[in-house]
């Protein structure tokens, strides 16, 4: 019995109701159990694995001819290899649970048309031998194959398969990941944490989205839209609820009556200049033991030009102390030191300061390499440096 197809796209479903063992997997096309022989005239089952260009729903035609072969080399009934394939040979880490042995190369004069094209003509290539040793030998075994609708993005990420980075892609994948404050920075941090295959994004913030927001935050908003003054976590669920399926939207400032929203997330941005109520979220989180980034900036008018600081401070269970015995993250709303004593802000700087939080996340959690493993940076504009401190050795 094959699966319900709901919306997916009619190359990868007509593979399905073939018979193929075809799924979407980690944004690859994957068809297991692919009958073959070996160099011993054995029938053996490997699988093909192709990038996957289009999306969920949408046809496109393959972004390349070769595909991928996890199995021995496959041979002809008499047990020589099928040279005419060949493209070459070793381990391929595509991501976990993923792998592959070959890369096979068989290209038409006109390239495929679709992907059932494409797999169809490598699966015989593959297939045929073996059915001449084993008559039932088929790579069309009519099981049932998962859905691909447990992904977090609404169309599947085809930018990390095309680049080989799946692998490394999967270390971001989190239950949840909450925002606080939507104003300029949070916007930014939303759109970059929205492309990363996390399961839920929690957005908390109370205010409407007014017209000077709309110079400082992520897109461009509509005049319909500044209109409609609608809340700030409304606004960009809209949009970035387009990509992503698990943005959800909190109407409401955080205090300590609704600290709950933080339970069992696995990492915090923090990214509002209210001082004051930064004391309650960050004993919350260091009693939960979960990691947050608070960013900060500061903007000011020297001499007819801007200067600006952008300090990116992380907390993890295993370092926090630095938070309050360096005064990393301003808690008073007195505090002279404050980064954020002038409300002058900046897109460009919103969505650096975003940047720099991002990438601390995902240095963390081992998507890229990191040799400095600071836990406060501070950059500043006029001089283009940054400033590392309270590294852990």
């Amino acid at each position: 019995m094959s699966p319900k197809l709901t919306n997916l796209r009619s190359d990868v479903a007509r593979l399905i109701e073939d018979g193929y063992e075809a799924s979407i997997e980690q944004n690859y096309l994957v068809v297991r159990n692919v009958s073959y022989v070996d160099a011993s005239k054995r029938v053996r089952r490997g699988t093909l694995i192709s990038t996957l260009a289009g999306s969920v729903s949408e046809v496109a035609r393959p972004d390349t001819h070769v595909i991928m072969f996890e199995g021995q080399y496959p041979c002809n009934a008499d047990g020589q290899a099928i040279e005419a394939i060949r493209n070459s040979s070793g381990r391929i880490v595509i991501s976990t649970g993923l792998v592959a042995d070959h890369r096979f190369s068989s290209k038409p004069k006109l390239g495929y048309l679709d992907y059932h094209e494409k797999i169809t003509t490598y699966a015989t290539i593959i297939s045929s031998p073996a059915a001449v040793l084993e008559k039932d030998a088929t790579p069309r075994t009519f099981r049932v194959v998962k859905s691909p609708d447990d992904s977090p993005f609404v169309y599947f990420d085809n930018a990390s398969g095309r680049a080989g980075i799946s692998s490394v892609t999967e270390k971001l994948k989190a239950k949840s990941i909450a925002i606080i404050g939507l104003g300029g920075t949070g916007s930014y941090v939303l759109d970059f944490v929205s492309k990363t295959p996390v399961d839920e994004i929690h957005l908390i913030d109370g205010d409407p989205f007014e017209q000077h927001n709309a110079f400082r935050a992520s897109g461009a908003a509509s005049i319909d839209s500044l209109r409609q003054q609608p809340f700030k976590v409304d606004y960009f669920v809209e949009i970035y609820g387009r990509m992503h399926k698990g943005i959800v939207p909190h109407r409401c400032f955080i205090t300590p009556d609704n600290l709950e929203l933080l339970n069992d997330v696995d990492m915090v941005f923090i990214c509002i200049d209210a001082q004051a109520i930064k004391e309650p979220i960050i004993q919350a989180l260091e009693v939960q033991q979960t990691p947050f980034i608070d960013v900060g900036m500061g903007v000011e008018l020297v001499d007819g030009g801007l200067t600006a600081m952008l300090r990116t401070t992380t907390s993890t269970p295993d370092h926090r102390d630095h938070v309050r015995e360096k005064n990393r993250i301003p808690m008073a709303s007195d505090d002279k030191n404050a980064l954020y004593a002038q409300n002058i802000q900046i897109s460009e700087l919103n969505a650096m300061n975003a940047c720099l939080a991002v990438i601390r996340w995902k240095k963390l959690w081992g998507f890229y390499r990191d040799t400095k493993n600071e836990y406060f940076s501070i950059f500043a504009l006029d001089g283009n440096h940054i400033i590392n401190e309270d590294e852990e050795l």
